[in-house]
Order: structure tokens, then sequence, then C-alpha cells
């Protein structure tokens, strides 16, 4: 190849496609559309299983079972292999079995079987073992680490736990609005306010109130800081 052969063919600014200008543009007299049918209108689009009309591949082919694409990914090794690659006395983490080329894939669960033969004594940490493995680490006299797994996802925590706060607090000031407690003759002394709440929050999680809030979120005295969150 010849240095003036490198970009040949390369169009740095490439000419858009101009349709419907007649059989001389290159692209027909359908502007390159076909006669009649559905694909000569416009916005139309095949699916990418469509085999005009006839029943597609993907449904004439029978599915079994189904695709959880919620499950863990669990990397699994063996006892075996942890006798071959690890020293007696040795730690076996998830950094380790990956400096050896064991379980260096990602994955959200390590768990350990029981194939082959242990003679080591080994500090397992794993988030998983089969009965088998466990069997086999305690008779050669090692020993093993639950890993905790992946925490669920909470959506909105922040949000939630806000809005949960207000709520009960809310709850506890209508009770004491009703029952004559706390100072509310001012609703612009918020450090009373802000008092009676802490007071009420080892009542609220003991469950020593009723359940009739709603009642008390139209109520007067409550500051406007509170009766939003109803």
């Amino acid at each position: 190849m010849s240095l003036h052969e490198v970009n040949r063919g390369i169009k740095k600014f490439k000419k858009r496609k101009r349709v419907g200008r007649g059989p001389g543009s290159g692209h027909g007299k359908t502007s390159g559309r076909g006669h009649k049918g559905q694909g000569q209108l416009a916005g139309w689009s095949a699916h990418p299983t469509f085999q005009g009309g006839a029943m597609p591949l993907v449904r004439r082919v029978p599915k079994r079972g189904f695709n959880n694409q919620f499950a863990l990914k669990v990397a699994t090794v063996n006892v075996g292999q942890l006798n071959e690659k690890f020293e007696d006395g040795e730690e076996v983490t998830p950094q380790t079995l990956k400096g050896k080329q064991l379980a260096n894939c990602r994955y959200d669960v390590l768990k350990v079987l029981g194939d082959g033969e242990l003679t080591k004594k080994l500090k397992i940490s794993a988030h998983r073992f089969s009965k088998s493995a466990e069997e086999k680490i305690k008779s050669s006299g090692g020993e093993m680490n639950v890993l905790p797994g992946k925490k669920p996802v909470v959506k909105n925590k922040m949000g939630s736990a806000r809005k949960g706060y207000f709520r009960s607090a809310a709850f506890g000031l209508g009770q004491l609005a009703l029952t004559g407690g706390g100072n509310f003759g001012k609703p612009s002394d918020y450090n009373s306010v802000a008092a009676d709440v802490s007071n009420l929050q080892s009542r609220l999680v003991t469950g020593r109130i009723g359940s009739c809030w709603k009642n008390f979120a139209s109520y007067s005295p409550f500051p406007s800081c509170v009766r939003r969150f109803f």
C-alpha cells in the first residue's frame, strides 16, 4: 500500500441522500422504495422478525423454561482446586482467588463446592458453602467465613424516611393537641413543637398511640411545615 492510497474512498463530508429527484438522480423513479406495497409509504418499518406475513421463526420454535433477570450470578470453586493452588495455612478470599486465576469473572455470590480432596488447613471466606465442602474443610482443620451478600436496593430511601418522620411527628402532635398537651397557644413557637415531637418518639415506636391520625391533619394549631405532608 502506498501513502496516497490510505485515504482513498474515504469522504470526510458525505453528501446526504436526496430523493424524489427523478430517475436521473440515481435513486430511480420511486426513490429506492419500489412499486406499491407498505414499504412505499412514509413511516413504514418492519419488525426484525417479520417474514413477509409468514409465521416468524421465533414464534415457530417451542419455548421451555424462563430466564430470571434478577437472579444472582454464582461463581463456583471446588475444594480440590483450592488444595492445588494454595499452601497450608493460607487464607482464601475472593481477592486471592482472582490472583490464582480462580473465580476471576464477574459474579454476585462465591460458592465453594466439595469436589476433590482437601488435605490442607485453609481459612476460606465465601458467600456459600456446600454441605460436602463444609465437611471436608472441617475434617482438614480449616475455617469457614461466610461473607455478607448483596443488600436489596431501597428506592428513594431518604425521601420515604423524611416523609415517614414528618407523618409520625404530625401524628403525635395531633394527639397532644386534642388531649391538651404541649404548648399550642402560639403556632410560631417551633421550639416547643420540636420538644413535643422528641418526647413522642418513644410513644410512636412502641405503638401506644391510636390509629386515627388522619383526623388531626386539619387541626388549626398545626404548623404548616407539618400540615403540608398530608
